[in-house]
């Protein structure tokens, strides 16, 4: 495994293709703000590694022998100080990166999508960003939880009952997929009054980003 450069950020690869694992790793390495840490061929070999390999993010696969990526992304970011996963899929509507976002994924992406793309990824989600328009991920939500027709039995209601009326509406509308900025017109409050209810919705709710804000709110039945 390659030695961290003094202040780049560590990416970690899991493709169970080698030819694609080192495509990713040359895109990786020809920036000068970041540096692969490893490597692994299916989800099991990546939860292990990774328990012993400091990274910063981690480019997934979602379907491998073994262990798949939804797996390996929930038992990553259950860990304490869990760097932050993009899952890559082939196709934009895939239960596999819907069922990673709820697993804890800050992101997904396509395949093929630019490399620009993708290394603006890696440095978006690494500042705590989430690449996953919340739009995009409402629709993945809407769409596979139509399926199943009915709220999710996992949402923990003592998360919901902490909220203010004011932050369970900030809320709500967060699940619709709606910016700071659309927030502001709907609730004509100021920009910083909806940015500190979105800080505490996340500190209320355990969430990492605003991505699990939004599985939350259309899990909980506020959104659909």
């Amino acid at each position: 495994m390659t030695d961290p450069v003094g202040g780049a950020i560590r990416v970690f690869l899991v493709d169970d293709q080698q030819m694609v694992r080192a495509g990713f790793r040359m895109l990786v390495e020809s920036q000068p703000d970041l540096t692969v840490v490893g490597e692994a061929g299916d989800g099991q070999e990546a939860a292990d590694l990774l328990a012993a390999t400091g990274a910063d993010v981690v480019l997934m696969d979602v379907r491998m022998p073994r262990l798949d990526g939804v797996e390996a992304t929930r038992l990553v970011a259950a860990r304490p100080g869990a760097p932050r996963v993009i899952v890559l899929t082939t196709f934009d509507l895939d239960e596999y990166a819907f069922a990673a976002i709820r697993a804890g994924a800050a992101a997904f992406l396509l395949k093929d999508a630019p490399p620009e793309d993708l290394l603006g990824a890696i440095r978006t989600v690494h500042a705590g960003d989430s690449v996953v328009a919340p739009s995009t991920t409402r629709r993945l939500l809407e769409h596979f939880s139509a399926l199943s027709g009915r709220r999710s039995p996992d949402v923990d209601d003592a998360r919901l009952a902490r909220l203010t009326d004011r932050e369970r509406e900030v809320l709500v509308l967060v699940g619709r997929g709606l910016s700071n900025a659309e927030i502001v017109a709907e609730l004509v409050v100021a920009e910083a009054t909806v940015k500190t209810h979105v800080s505490r919705l996340l500190a209320k709710t355990g969430s990492r980003d605003r991505v699990q804000l939004v599985v939350l709110a259309h899990e909980a039945g506020l959104v659909g």
